[in-house]
């Protein structure tokens, strides 16, 4: 039985937008939230409720706590679109399942996903991102930023990694947006998703009789073949890997770009640092300053427990708001809500934490110190080619960022 509070309490609204006086923090009431006692109880698009938890504390216990599941087909996991109360749930991502079955598709893609990976491939990435720069300037000015550099840059990478062609990166940039937007109707993101996939399975299929250096074909030889993992769960995979792998770094990198042209000491800071280590640090700041992973965290009380003194129920419903969360003095005591490449914020929450921390992680930081320093250092004069007041943010999308932006050097 379902207590009254839920029905007689009239409850915050979640998501919230973002402040236009300052579209890089979270929304105000997410810090409100952090200060009181407990969790905070909003509604959803629904009308259905759920705890949102804003602390990085919490936020840490409730990602690392065994008692609270990730598995999307859970009765009273929170849905924050009408496509995700639509999608059927016979087959989710390895990131919708909780252990042992999440861990056993995870473990067949760390080996690709490791430091020593990514560091390994931070000359060809330099490459990559010299002649999306060189493209750039031939081009001519203004260019945006987010179609001429940081969507080409990840989008080639990942499709290196995968061995997805790089010719068909309008077709993935399209279906991805069109996945994570979060205001379209269930029917046209169903109908993105079957395209995506089919796309996708073809291409897998491809690999079956054609494979390549890449980690598509790798997995079809050793996985699929195998009979570990089937045809569709691997489509699954790619389709997850392909979306997160370009998306959220090219959101970063536009993003960060566009917060160090509004504070140009830090940007100077960054521009002339030759010290890898001293790039890393300021790398960690922008993930933790930006939080662009905003409106994706959701998880699902397997039984009866206390978070922060709040009692939960098996079955309601918990959102995890990471931006809130990196902007915690628990984590940074000094000025959580200022953008300074000299914080450690090594310990932020924009990857996540615990089990289902993203698998990229180590790919996302090399290619984002590599792309954005050498972006700075190429183009010192670079400004906004229009009022910052008029850049389009994407304040309708899963994942945060900037729908265009305008430059020139």
């Amino acid at each position: 039985m379902t207590s009254p509070h839920h029905h007689t309490t009239v409850h915050p609204r979640f998501p919230q937008a973002r402040p236009s006086a300052c579209p890089f923090d979270p929304p105000k009431d997410y810090g409100d939230w952090q200060k009181r006692e407990g969790l905070q109880r909003a509604t959803l698009w629904n009308g259905s409720t759920a705890w949102v938890v804003t602390r990085f504390e919490d936020i840490r216990a409730v990602l690392s706590d065994p008692r609270i599941s990730a598995d999307s087909r859970n009765p009273g996991m929170p849905r924050l679109t009408p496509a995700a109360q639509d999608q059927p749930d016979e087959e989710p991502p390895f990131v919708r399942l909780d252990d042992p079955e999440h861990a056993r598709q995870r473990r067949m893609l760390t080996a690709d996903f490791t430091a020593k990976r990514a560091n390994a491939l931070r000359p060809q990435v330099q490459v990559l991102v010299d002649d999306a720069l060189d493209e750039m300037v031939v081009k001519g000015q203004p260019a945006d930023l987010v179609a001429d550099f940081a969507l080409p840059v990840p989008s080639r990478v990942i499709a290196v990694l995968l061995g997805v062609p790089y010719e068909d990166h309008a077709f993935f940039q399209y279906c991805s947006n069109r996945l994570l937007d979060m205001s379209l109707p269930a029917e046209q993101v169903r109908t993105t998703g079957e395209l995506f996939g089919t796309y996708l399975h073809e291409l897998i299929s491809k690999k079956t009789t054609e494979p390549g250096d890449d980690l598509l074909s790798r997995l079809v030889a050793e996985r699929v073949d195998t009979g570990e993992l089937t045809s569709r769960q691997l489509t699954s995979i790619a389709l997850l890997m392909l979306i997160a792998g370009h998306e959220t770094t090219a959101d970063t990198i536009a993003l960060g770009t566009l917060s160090l042209l509004r504070h140009p000491e830090q940007l100077a800071l960054l521009r002339d640092a030759e010290d890898p280590a001293v790039i890393a640090r300021a790398v960690e700041e922008l993930l933790r300053y930006l939080s662009i992973v905003e409106n994706v965290i959701v998880r699902v009380a397997a039984e009866d427990l206390t978070v922060a003194g709040q009692n939960i129920r098996a079955g309601d419903g918990i959102i995890v708001s990471l931006p809130a969360g990196n902007r915690d003095t628990a984590l940074l005591p000094d000025r959580p809500n200022f953008l300074d490449l000299t914080h450690n914020a090594r310990a932020h929450l924009a990857f996540g934490f615990g089990v289902h921390q993203c698998l990229g992680q180590n790919h996302a930081r090399m290619e984002l110190q590599v792309a954005i320093p050498t972006l700075l250092r190429r183009l010192p004069g670079l400004m906004l080619a229009i009022p910052f007041e008029e850049v389009p943010f994407r304040q309708q999308m899963s994942v945060y960022g900037v729908t265009s932006l305008p430059v020139t050097w």
